[in-house]
């Protein structure tokens, strides 16, 4: 049943695939909100430049691995089914964020210390790579026609709940605890919260409604890899082009931002966490309008217009928050590029999903997004950093994402695009043949196999 034919069970659905989305970017927001203070109890040296750096390594260490949990957890879940491999995803984030809680500060536990924060992210990087794909996948199977992008824009604003937890608890720590108190133990407090999270998230995983709608004919005779790179190379081209300011952007303009603002124009950490917390109620805003608006008018063209407001709006913002400083004009300036980013990515999920069939889909969107996350937005932060606030008078933020748009833009002019607008088509996904997928396999909800009319996406 589509999950927008009943309320309560469309809530429950929606919530249970975006549940583990919020956890992986609420420890990833928590990571970088609270990286100096990590920096200062894990890492040892004399240099607090250095110690912050090592922080970020390690934060972008997860990135790494995400390519391989995209493989192994999207081929199980395009084989096992969407809810057993989103349920997986969600035990491995909470081991991860568990070592984090329990990891001794360096003048205890000495390099053990580092190894145990490196493994965490590690099972972290892998549980986020089998994530996006299973879970976008999932709600635009599930979803009824007319709503596909609405509904898989969830997915993305989920990052944007994420957020505005993590800084919630950021500014009260803050305004509670003195700085010696943060790296001493203050630090922790934020990924205890984390692992609340995780038993509600089993929860909803494991209830029967979640369960039978996750649940997705077996297809041990799809040979996934193979059926991906001789029939969709042209797809995961576009995945990947597109996935490179999916993943940047949002480490570059919302990760990353409240410590550019205390690095490179000196807010303090509380006005910074303060405008990172209104900020992030316009990434949910915008994220949930640009599907919406995809719906009706196509992902591809609201991506287009999200890529143009990402390019041409940080620099100018960010210069004029270094010549202001003012906690208002910090406020609205972020405000502004949290919606510019809400804007793109909040299309993205519903866009790339129309690119494969159902038995290749999960794997389909999970690989390329996941290498573009290990290359373009895990180490972000630590690029960024090194970089200094600015290149020859550009902000190091809006030249980064500059740069990224360049192959994003190329994806988005794809011929492949045009053969079928961006119609929803299942077995032949965005105009490719799938032999691996017959007229008679049903999608979960979608438009079934052989029809060429959809919504568009």
């Amino acid at each position: 049943m589509p999950i927008s034919e009943n309320r309560t069970i469309r809530r429950r659905l929606i919530a249970a695939a975006c549940v583990g989305n919020l956890l992986e970017w609420y420890d990833f927001a928590v990571y970088a909100l609270f990286a100096r203070y990590i920096a200062a109890s894990i890492f040892h040296s004399s240099d607090s430049f250095s110690q912050l750096a090592q922080s970020l390594m390690v934060f972008g260490l997860g990135a790494v691995v995400r390519p391989l949990g995209a493989i192994l957890i999207g081929r199980f879940a395009d084989r096992n089914g969407r809810g057993a491999a989103l349920t997986m995803t969600c035990l491995l984030m909470g081991i991860g964020t568990l070592m984090i809680v329990c990891d001794p500060p360096y003048d205890t536990g000495g390099r053990l210390s580092i190894v145990i924060i490196c493994v965490a992210r590690v099972l972290q990087g892998l549980s986020a790579g089998g994530e996006i794909g299973g879970a976008a996948a999932f709600l635009t199977e599930q979803a009824a026609a007319g709503s596909r992008s609405m509904t898989a824009s969830f997915l993305q604003a989920t990052m944007g709940l994420s957020n505005i937890l993590g800084a919630m608890v950021a500014t009260l720590a803050t305004l509670w605890l003195d700085p010696a108190q943060m790296t001493a133990w203050g630090w922790r407090l934020p990924f205890v919260l984390g692992l609340l999270i995780v038993p509600m998230g089993l929860f909803l995983r494991r209830a029967p409604v979640f369960s039978g709608a996750a649940t997705i004919p077996r297809q041990s005779e799809t040979p996934v890899l193979k059926t991906l790179l001789k029939q969709y190379r042209p797809s995961l081209g576009i995945t990947f082009g597109i996935s490179v300011l999916w993943t940047a952007a949002p480490y570059a303009l919302v990760i990353y931002l409240p410590l550019y603002m205390q690095t490179a124009f000196g807010v303090s950490s509380h006005v910074s966490y303060a405008a990172y917390l209104s900020a992030n109620i316009v990434l949910v805003i915008t994220s949930l309008l640009s599907g919406r608006v995809a719906d009706r008018y196509g992902a591809r063209n609201v991506m287009v217009c999200g890529m143009l407001a990402v390019i041409l709006a940080p620099a100018p913002l960010l210069l004029l928050a270094g010549a202001f400083s003012h906690p208002l004009v910090i406020t609205l300036v972020m405000m502004v590029l949290f919606g510019t980013v809400g804007l793109f990515a909040g299309a993205a999920p519903a866009g790339l999903a129309s690119l494969f069939a159902p038995a290749v889909r999960a794997t389909g969107i999970a690989a390329p997004y996941n290498i573009a996350a290990a290359i373009f937005g895990g180490f972000a932060p630590m690029v960024l950093t090194f970089l200094g606030p600015d290149w020859h008078g550009v902000p190091s933020p809006a030249l980064y994402v500059l740069l990224a748009a360049l192959p994003t833009g190329l994806a988005l002019c794809a011929p492949l695009w045009r053969q079928t607008g961006d119609h929803f088509q299942p077995d032949k996904a965005m105009g490719h043949a799938t032999e691996s997928i017959t007229r008679d396999t049903p999608d979960n909800g979608t438009v079934r196999a052989g029809s060429r009319k959809g919504e568009r996406l």
